[in-house]
């Protein structure tokens, strides 16, 4: 089969599209035949080394940590999907990704995939729904009524956050570029403002129940965003090389979050997704072959928007 593998880390070019062995599923894994993976940015991140403490992998290292496919074969002692389902999965950071035309797969990590999507388009879906979700309810605790300021809502990540606060019931301010504007505001948010023109510390003049930073500030930024919680609120932060930081006296928290596979809250994306009240937006689609260009252009900051990486048309 084909795969994309790097043999060293380093910068984008390390990235080789080569003729591996077809993987053999053990205890409890499937093997998927792939039709998408997706870019996330820890994809450049890993490829590069700079995640050789939090996530060791083993060179040479296939990337891809979204998946969706078609469960090909069966591992012993797996008795939840069966060979020919269509699922999508957050496989394991430090494991072989998705970057093939087959990956092994833990069976509890495949959820099954919507069907109202297209099965490519499906592995824009998981890592980084996972991520808006997680940081709303699981460590936001967003209620109906409560007011949210969603920091960076421009990104993949941001645009799963609006739809999902907002059909939450909640009053969603979100912050974005004048490129991904128009997009915010198609994901429900209540009230926009344009981070280049305007300052957040300035447009938001009543104070909100949960903060949620998306976008790599610089530190004293994300100090800034604490004043605008309510006592008792809370500051969730994705951008991890930076803590979140937290108001003790006004009882406010701040939260790192590192994203976890869950396929109960996977299954409930995808549902949601079905039903019309979760819209998978997907900016590119490029073939396996023009992964190593696609990571040249990530480092360049010239990709925006969610990419598939499409291994199959089946």
């Amino acid at each position: 089969m084909k795969a994309v593998r790097f043999h060293e880390y380093g910068d984008p070019g390390v990235l080789r599209l080569e003729d591996v062995e077809q993987p053999v599923p053990g205890p409890g894994q499937v093997r998927v035949r792939v039709t998408a993976t997706s870019f996330n940015p820890v994809d450049g991140n890993i490829r590069a080394g700079f995640m050789q403490g939090p996530i060791p992998v083993e060179l040479p290292h296939t990337p891809g940590i979204d998946v969706a496919g078609t469960v090909d074969a069966l591992g012993e002692g797996v008795d939840g999907p069966a060979v020919g389902d269509q699922v999508i999965g957050f496989l394991p950071m430090d494991g072989t990704g998705a970057a093939a035309e087959y990956v092994l797969a833990p069976a509890d990590v495949l959820a099954p995939a919507p069907k109202s999507v297209p099965l490519a388009d499906a592995a824009a879906l998981p890592v980084v729904g996972l991520t808006a979700y997680q940081a709303l309810f699981d460590h936001g605790g967003l209620t109906a009524g409560q007011r949210v300021l969603i920091n960076g809502a421009g990104g993949a990540v941001g645009g799963y956050a609006v739809q999902l606060a907002k059909n939450a019931g909640a009053h969603v301010i979100a912050t974005a570029g004048p490129r991904s504007g128009e997009a915010v505001a198609s994901a429900g948010a209540d009230e926009v403002v344009d981070h280049t023109t305007t300052g957040v510390t300035a447009a938001v003049t009543e104070p909100v129940d949960l903060a949620l930073n998306l976008a790599p500030v610089e530190p004293a930024d994300l100090a800034a965003l604490v004043a605008l919680v309510r006592p008792g609120g809370v500051l969730v932060n994705t951008t991890v090389w930076m803590p979140a930081p937290s108001d003790e006296e006004r009882g406010v928290r701040g939260v790192d979050l590192f994203v976890r596979s869950d396929t109960g809250q996977l299954a409930l994306l995808a549902a949601m997704a079905d039903r019309g009240e979760l819209r998978v937006d997907i900016a590119e689609r490029v073939p396996l072959a023009g992964l190593p260009d696609l990571h040249a252009r990530a480092a360049e900051g010239a990709v925006h928007g969610k990419v598939v990486v499409v291994a199959s048309t089946a």
